[in-house]
């Protein structure tokens, strides 16, 4: 049967259309708020390509007129599935943005459902996460640091031994203080920007921490750390701090 799916978000701005641009059309920047490693080759008929978990899909750009429209899409499937993302841009008044992101395709199959609350969840965190990084990072690149914990069985149990370890308690919601210690036994302070059934998003000095509710699988950290580290010795760590918290 299938099904096509329209999401759209928006949001004012304390950044410039530039500022803006910079941070959802360029490899960097993307980087820095959505998720995995992205390259962005500019330009009508250039390519988004994107490496996240194994997974390295490429999108078409169909649309480039900086600062003020950004639009990419996949190529259709033989199935129809394909995915389009579009960013409109309107400068306001003392150096302020109106980001509308658009996220819209079509996902094939009787078992759709399931695929489109997790992509529906995680739309909710990542344009979350670019309307905190804009208050927050505005300029600076991160590091993005990925890292898959052990399958999860019971997601209800799974995210109660999460906020547990994070220091959190219910009720939570945005502002929710987080006190926890992380990989290396570092020690983390930080808030809630975001969290809804399938996700979490935290604010911290140097870092965008967020889990998120892998589709049929584990739990995910896909992180953002305005630090100097090595990605590759980051995201290790964060994969034996998942399997230490899961067991």
């Amino acid at each position: 049967m299938g099904h096509h799916f329209d999401e759209r978000h928006e949001a004012e701005l304390d950044a410039t259309p530039e500022q803006v641009w910079n941070a959802i059309a360029t490899g960097p920047g993307i980087d820095s708020w959505f998720m995995g490693r992205n390259e962005v080759e500019p330009g009508p008929g250039g390519a988004v390509r994107m490496a996240f978990g194994g997974y390295t899909p490429e999108h078409r750009v169909t649309t480039w007129v900086p600062p003020e429209r950004f639009a990419y899409r996949s190529d259709e499937a033989p199935d129809g599935r394909f995915v389009a993302f579009e960013f409109l841009l309107e400068g306001r008044d003392q150096g302020s943005t109106v980001v509308r992101m658009v996220t819209s395709g079509f996902l094939p199959g009787d078992d759709w459902e399931d695929e489109y609350q997790a992509m529906t969840k995680g739309g909710e965190l990542f344009f979350s996460t670019l309307v905190e990084y804009l208050a927050r990072f505005n300029g600076r690149a991160a590091i993005p640091v990925t890292a898959f914990g052990p399958a999860v069985q019971d997601w209800g149990q799974a995210w109660s031994t999460l906020h547990g370890a994070l220091g959190l308690t219910e009720p939570i919601t945005r502002g929710s203080t987080v006190r926890f210690t992380g990989p290396g036994s570092t020690p983390i302070d930080g808030t809630v920007y975001f969290v809804n059934a399938d996700t979490l998003g935290i604010s911290a000095d140097d870092a965008l921490y967020r889990f998120l509710k892998g589709f049929r699988g584990p739990m995910i950290a896909g992180h953002h750390l305005f630090s100097e580290v090595n990605r590759t010795d980051a995201e290790t760590a964060w994969q034996n701090w998942l399997r230490e918290v899961f067991g």
